[in-house]
């Protein structure tokens, strides 16, 4: 197992090193030649722009650009994508920052485009994209894409983290009662969510069968969430179709579990007239499918979005206050409220990550609970 745990992070960072250099080479050459001076982030539009372009996904990692040259530094990630002539793959450097369906990347006969962040196969025999009056490509469509993009790949990573670490923290348990290392620090965690959250809202008989969701689902988030506090710019709890997922993953789970008393009760309620029980079930089922997925996926996409969105606002006070106080009050300023907030992201990314895993353990607790019906 130590054998595999070493080869792993060996494999983990020669990938990472390989692809930094691959990026690295490439990108300054086309760079110089279609970047030329660049242009600086200085409006308070541009500052939105930027800002918003930060929050969503990306086919790469966006380090820094340099703005007299216009030179882009980052590292790309794997463009996969399913065609009209099957399966294409390629380095998302070969769109060079284009963002705009400028860039025609070409594979085998087939012309792909990034637009908005989004990959468009071109119509045969087109060379350029044609737009719309609302900037909607007229000659071009999505494809179905599998890439790896920088929300997936920290999902990779904090799946990797939480192996690595929960592999320590089992070895831990072989040699003692008490673990070892890096897992002494995992145990008090694990104890919070069994004793502080499974076991309250679910009960003592069935808690254990759903410790593995719950604790994956709290070390998934809180993971992601500190990720997202890295300069690496991982924002993967704040894209919408992440939250829906885990939000999907509680629903099933709860809905397959419920015992004979929660479907009793929900499609036929005990106690109420006849004429009204209908009524009362699809409200019921509303309830359960939809409101309380709804409210699990909203709560931590809108927290985890409005962190990021107020710390890169809160850092572009350095150029919007710098007419008004100066290059040396405005950077302190803006640097010392960015940190303040940071800090205070450091506990929401563990309350958000605490609230989902709560949330989820009382809603599978309300459908497997038995009723008393003496």
């Amino acid at each position: 197992m130590m054998v595999a745990t070493k080869s792993i992070k060996f494999i983990a960072i020669l990938v990472l090193m390989m692809t930094s250099v691959f990026a690295f080479a490439n990108e300054g050459e086309h760079d110089n030649q279609h970047h030329e001076g660049g242009n600086k982030v200085d409006t308070p539009e541009e500052i939105k722009e930027y800002i918003a372009h930060h929050l969503k996904d990306s086919h790469d990692f966006h380090l820094y650009t340099n703005n007299e040259t216009g030179t882009h530094v980052s590292f790309p990630l794997p463009v996969i994508v399913w065609t009209s002539e099957g399966l294409r793959m390629f380095m998302s450097s070969e769109f060079h920052h284009d963002d705009a369906g400028h860039v025609i990347v070409e594979k085998d006969g087939v012309k792909l485009t990034k637009i908005h962040s989004k990959i468009y196969e071109l119509e045969a025999g087109a060379d350029e994209v044609i737009f719309d009056d609302h900037h909607h490509a007229e000659n071009a469509r999505k494809v179905l894409d599998f890439s790896i993009t920088k929300s997936v790949f920290g999902m990779l990573l904090a799946g990797l983290l939480m192996i690595l670490g929960f592999g320590a923290l089992a070895r831990g348990y072989k040699k003692g009662a008490i673990p070892t290392g890096f897992g002494r620090a995992l145990e008090p965690l694990v104890i919070y969510v069994r004793d502080e959250i499974a076991r309250p809202n679910i009960g003592e008989k069935k808690y254990r069968k759903f410790m593995s969701f719950l604790l994956t689902v709290f070390f998934f988030i809180w993971i992601l969430n500190l990720l997202g506090l890295t300069p690496l710019g991982f924002n993967v709890t704040g894209q919408i179709a992440v939250t829906v997922c885990l939000a999907i993953f509680t629903v099933v789970i709860y809905l397959f579990s419920g015992s004979k008393d929660f479907w009793g009760h929900t499609l036929w309620m005990p106690g109420v007239p006849y004429i009204l029980r209908p009524i009362l079930a699809v409200i019921e089922l509303i309830g359960f499918v939809l409101i309380k997925p709804f409210s699990l996926l909203v709560r931590l996409f809108a927290n985890m979005t409005a962190g990021h969105f107020v710390v890169m606002s809160l850092i572009a006070l350095v150029i919007t206050m710098k007419e008004a106080f100066g290059p040396v009050a405005s950077t302190g300023v803006s640097l010392a409220l960015a940190l303040f907030i940071s800090v205070i992201e450091i506990l929401v990314a563990f309350l958000q990550a605490f609230i989902f895993t709560m949330l989820s353990s009382l809603f599978i607790g309300m459908a497997v609970e038995e009723h008393d019906h003496h």
